[in-house]
């Protein structure tokens, strides 16, 4: 279209002139020398772009020559706030092995276009906005001098348009792989290469109102492969108008579980800087402002919608549909009615492209990789969401059967085939949908939900039909593994609870301020009406075997870790025997029986860490003044002994039931990998599983804490010193009472002895501590615990637990009582070291050797 009007003023412009000279002829002042017409000529912008194609957007795009693309800048953009967003499209099987697919989103940037006529360039300029201060004040003047943009790359200028209210520059060297500036794909991967820019190209550009998506093919070398050598990639590049006033953020608060962005303010009347978090979130705004102010119910101007990749297998996308529009009655807590909807990619839209930011897509991987995560794109001047996805992994459905199987299936019949009917999957698609959307909410892990229900209460049939298996969707509380076959529950699936209603009812509510200071009394008050609930607490993710709150732990139920993991472990203790009859017809093979029993020594493993953070424990509130809370509380010193008394029975004690089982005549513990399977001699699995143990039992950290435990609780406190105690108590049972020692148990007594050996000893603990844990790692890894890997914004966060209680080793006994545990061990072992049949003397000797090696070297 520019190209025809550029040319009808051209004829316009010539007629005109033809006419003129007629005229003067008529009236006798025209010479027959000035008969020659005149020619226009061609402004340098006309001679360069005449025959572009120009495709509209904030930025125009022009294309010339079929593979030249140039932006036409307006001056009026000219340092306006673009965020960058890069995703891969299309990736390689080495990439996809790695958990690398479309849609994972690898870099954000924040740039603006900056007009240096003098030099003829234009620079982009990146910077992090987290930084604001009134314009009036004069502390301001400082904060732009000390936060000051940093050019990321230049263009030179190419030629003003006609009315020079524009400028274009060429922009190809910043897709095609020439330079890094706006697609470092290969480092941000983890790769660390460059492009090579002979195998770049751009592919495809397209221009909306409020964004361009660029599409490019970027390829590397591999340095050092013999074979395969190079790895193409296809990445979208999406370049975004971010709104000129941005969004009224809201301030985070500790108590309620969101992604957040870091934001600073400067003012002259401070003493000190004020940090904050905003956090993540879209922009719900009420269509009808009035009805909403009386408290009703009502639609927002604006509809979160998200879009279901049409490479979704069909039978699983109306639970994902489903699991999107459950959050429907979370919103109604915020006071809009079908806030957020789902759906199917048809035939109008034409515009439709899955890496487009103007959609939220649930991308669908076809992958190994057993995982789903839902990321979102963030403005990160105040947090509001701008897309989100779900990254869909093929076989997330793989690590849902494998929880389903272990956790359930004693007691629903549903769960135990190979293969689940659609139905029955479907569930459990829809609860992984409604988790993942969560984190697309802007929702974190609230880990601590499942702590505010009682063990007995999730056995009850009325009470699971209405609150599942946790006050919230968004922590790690499967399926019910309380449960009994004789409680005949119905409801055994995690689903949407009064946590998940409360937060987004606050992170949601519109307040219609412009400031979000001036909502810090509401906010406040809210939250602290929703913690008179216990089931409306948030805590924060902790690491499996450094918790330090009990409360928060993955994968767990209920606010008792040694009763629930009992009556999970009479649940695996019925499944064992089962395994075979679950898993195989005649003519199979057994590689299905081998991964069940797999997950069932993890399950088992599961359960045990989930007592042991209750050793050394500590419950960690996020307190402000009045609430009656305490930040820090010890665990008491009688739920650490029973944990200690569980560990002794369950771990630290060899379980025949599942290392013995008779299923092993046929198979041993399976774990699957990208490249086939490997089998695991089940004995190793139990040693290498209870060498970590005690190693994570044994820590300094934790004997700290227990320490600083009893000398608070006294005679109800349960201190180191008592526990290695107990433990050399069972552990030497039999040698105390001059009985021989059969294979396990010797195999026990070594490994407490090695653990005790290599904590005490602060050097060796640098070198001997990574060996243990190399010993060990293939056992390690095939109990090693599935989850959804949800990092969401990789540049957002949310509070960790365990970086609030740090401890002071410097001038701590916990040496000296592991040092003495082990001259006692030496001196029981050197009373008896006669006794026994001769594998026990001959252990007995061995322990004699390494404890004096260990403290007399």
């Amino acid at each position: 279209m520019r190209n025809i009007l550029i040319g009808s003023i051209f004829v316009f412009l010539l007629m005109n002139v033809e006419s003129a000279n007629a005229q003067f002829k008529w009236f006798g002042f025209g010479k027959k020398k000035q008969d020659t017409v005149s020619v226009v000529e061609k402004t340098p912008y006309e001679k360069k772009f005449s025959e572009a194609e120009i495709d509209s957007s904030f930025v125009d795009v022009l294309k010339k020559d079929s593979t030249s693309y140039y932006f036409q800048i307006p001056l009026h953009m000219m340092d306006r706030d673009l965020l960058v967003v890069n995703k891969l499209s299309k990736v390689p099987e080495k990439l996809n092995d790695a958990g690398l697919n479309q849609g994972i989103e690898f870099e954000n940037l924040v740039v603006q276009f900056h007009l240096n006529p003098i030099q003829n360039k234009v620079y982009v300029m990146n910077y992090e906005p987290f930084i604001s201060s009134p314009d009036k004040d004069n502390i301001t003047k400082s904060v732009r001098r000390n936060y000051t943009k940093s050019i990321l790359e230049y263009f030179k200028i190419e030629a003003y348009n006609n009315d020079s209210s524009a400028v274009v520059v060429k922009v190809n060297k910043i897709y095609d792989g020439s330079e890094k500036s706006f697609i470092n794909v290969f480092g941000k991967i983890g790769i660390g290469t460059s492009p090579t820019k002979s195998y770049g190209y751009i592919s495809k550009v397209k221009a909306f109102p409020k964004n361009i998506l660029v599409k490019t093919v970027q390829t590397t070398k591999i340095t050092g492969m013999e074979s395969q050598a190079r790895m193409t990639v296809e990445v979208t590049s999406n370049l975004v108008l971010l709104p000129k006033k941005p969004m009224t953020p809201r301030f985070a608060d500790e108590r309620v579980g969101f992604f957040s962005k870091k934001r600073w303010y400067f003012n002259d009347k401070q003493q000190e800087v004020e940090k904050r978090e905003l956090i993540s979130r879209w922009r719900l705004e009420p269509r009808d402002p009035e009805a909403y102010a009386r408290g009703e119910l009502v639609e927002p101007k604006k509809q979160i919608v998200y879009y279901i990749d049409p490479a979704t297998p069909k039978q699983w996308q109306q639970p994902i549909i489903d699991g999107v529009k459950d959050w429907n009655v979370a919103f109604e807590k915020a006071g809009f009615k079908n806030a957020i909807t789902c759906k199917i990619v048809t035939e109008d839209d034409k515009d439709f492209d899955i890496d487009d930011v103007r959609y939220s897509v649930i991308t669908y991987a076809a992958s190994d990789h057993s995982n789903a995560m839902g990321p979102s794109v963030v403005d990160p001047r105040s947090g509001e969401i701008i897309e989100a996805d779900v990254i869909w992994w093929h076989n997330v459905l793989v690590a849902v059967q494998d929880w389903m199987r272990v956790q359930t299936g004693i007691i629903d019949s549903k769960s135990r085939d190979n293969v689940f009917s659609d139905e029955h999957m479907g569930d459990a698609v829809r609860f992984v949908s409604s988790h993942e959307i969560g984190h697309t909410l802007g929702l974190a892990h609230n880990m601590g939900a499942s702590f505010s229900y009682d063990v007995d209460s999730l056995r009850s049939k009325s009470f699971t039909a209405h609150s599942a298996t946790a006050p919230s969707i968004m922590d790690y509380a499967r399926f019910n593994y309380v449960a009994q076959s004789s409680d005949h529950l119905e409801h055994i699936t995690p689903k949407i609870g009064v946590y998940d209603k409360f937060a987004i009812g606050w992170g949601y509510h519109f307040t219609g301020v412009d400031d979000a200071h001036d909502e810090i009394t509401w906010s406040r008050h809210c939250i602290e009406e929703a913690y008179k609930d216990l089931r409306c607490h948030y805590l924060p993710q902790q690491g499996m075997r450094d918790a330090v709150d009990p409360r928060a732990q993955i994968e767990d139920l209920g606010d008792n870790a040694v009763k629930a993991s009992e009556l999970g472990l009479v649940n695996l203790k019925k499944t064992v025997p089962l395994v075979e009859s679950w898993t195989t017809k005649d003519g199979d093979n057994y590689v299905a029986a081998g991964r069940l029993m797999n997950g069932i020594i993890g399950q088992w493993h599961r359960y045990s860490y989930h007592v042991l953070a209750n050793i050394g424990g500590v419950y960690q509130n996020n307190v402000v003044k009045g609430d009656g809370l305490l930040a820090y509380q010890y665990v008491p010193g009688n739920i650490q002994r029973d944990a200690v008394k569980y560990l002794e029975k369950n771990v630290l004690t060899f379980q025949p039931w599942l290392f013995h089982a008779s299923i092993y005549k046929k198979v041993y513990p399976i774990k699957m990998s990208p490249v086939g399977y490997n089998e695991y001699e089940p004995t190793s699995s139990y040693y290498g599983a209870l060498s970590y143990l005690l190693w994570d039992l044994l820590s300094d950290t934790r004997l700290h804490r227990m320490t600083l435990a009893k000398e608070e609780q006294g005679h109800n406190g349960y201190g180191p010193h008592q526990m290695l105690f107990d433990l050399y108590q069972h552990i030497f049972k039999k040698t105390i009472h001059g009985r021989s020692l059969n294979f396990e148990d010797r195999m026990i007594q070594k490994s407490l002895v090695d653990a005790l050996i290599i904590s005490s000893d602060r050097n060796a603990s640098k070198v001997k501590g990574k060996k243990l844990q190399n010993d060990v790692v293939d056992s390690w890894l095939q109990v090693e615990l599935p989850c959804f890997h949800t990092s969401c914004d990789h540049s957002s966060h949310s509070l960790d637990s365990n970086k609030k209680f740090k401890t002071g080793l410097r001038a701590d006994d916990i040496v000296s009582c592991k040092r003495g545990t082990l001259l006692q061990i030496e001196k029981l072992m050197k009373i008896h070291r006669n006794q026994g049949d001769t594998a026990t003397r001959n252990h007995y000797e061995d322990l004699i050797l390494r404890i004096n090696q260990s403290l007399r070297d």
